[in-house]
């Protein structure tokens, strides 16, 4: 499971309009790792 914001006005990023964000920070390598949970939580729940 990912974490998104959804419900955010459209934003253009290039050739699309984009109305969500994915959450994710870079590693020690600099990849990118896409925020998760550590267990199981209820979908659509806010973030804090």
């Amino acid at each position: 499971m990912i974490q998104l914001v959804v419900n955010f006005p459209p934003k253009q990023i290039g050739k699309f309009s984009s109305e969500v964000l994915t959450l994710g920070v870079p590693d020690l390598n600099g990849d990118v790792v896409l925020v998760q949970p550590g267990f199981e939580v209820p979908l659509g729940g806010r973030m804090f």
